[in-house]
């Protein structure tokens, strides 16, 4: 399946239930970045957004939807380059060589929203796996692993180095530099 078809388009809405995603998406970034995702609770995203509870509920369920809501646009950047980007990210580059730019660009994005990607992951069992996302880095990662003996088992394999419960595990004790190097070092073998 061509990773174009992988993409999911931005739900259709009207003129007042934009508005108010727009208030919560600010809302709920500016309360994140200020105290932390874990200490922000829904009803205080409601009340900044300007929004009744039932709105922001009815919405993105519970807080892991609303983190799934605030990484789609970043999420979409990093594909957009995938797709149509320059070398060494895009598509007139190497596979070995691409693949490394989407580890180091992925482990860019998942670092600066650690604590969001966590909460999108882990809000149920499987819950990355169902994320949309998921299912275009794994189809991208596959394609690059193209000489692999499986490349669908490779590129779960280097996604799941990339995951984010495993990165906040990782990166007290052995620090970022270390994180990612030994994933590009993991991708590259993954895909011979």
């Amino acid at each position: 399946m061509p990773l174009e078809l992988l993409r999911t388009p931005p739900p259709k809405e009207r003129s007042d239930a934009a508005r108010n995603r727009a208030a919560v998406l600010e809302a709920a970034a500016r309360l994140f970045a200020e105290r932390g995702v874990d200490a922000v609770s829904m009803d205080q995203v409601a009340a900044e957004a300007g929004v009744g509870k039932g709105t922001l509920f009815r919405r993105f369920g519970d807080k892991a939807g609303l983190a799934v809501a605030l990484l789609d646009a970043r999420e979409r950047v990093l594909q957009e380059a995938i797709l149509h980007g320059p070398p060494p990210l895009g598509p007139e580059a190497g596979d070995g060589e691409r693949l490394v730019a989407f580890v180091e660009a992925y482990l860019d994005y998942l670092l600066e929203h650690l604590a969001l990607v966590r909460m999108s992951e882990t809000a149920s069992p499987g819950a990355r796996y169902r994320i949309g996302a998921y299912r275009f880095w794994h189809r991208h990662v596959a394609i690059l692993a193209n000489g692999a003996p499986d490349p669908e088992y490779a590129a779960h394999a280097v996604l799941a180095a990339l995951s984010a419960e495993h990165v906040a595990a990782l990166l007290p004790e052995l620090g970022e530099e270390r994180i990612r190097g030994g994933i590009v070092r993991l991708a590259r073998c993954a895909v011979r």
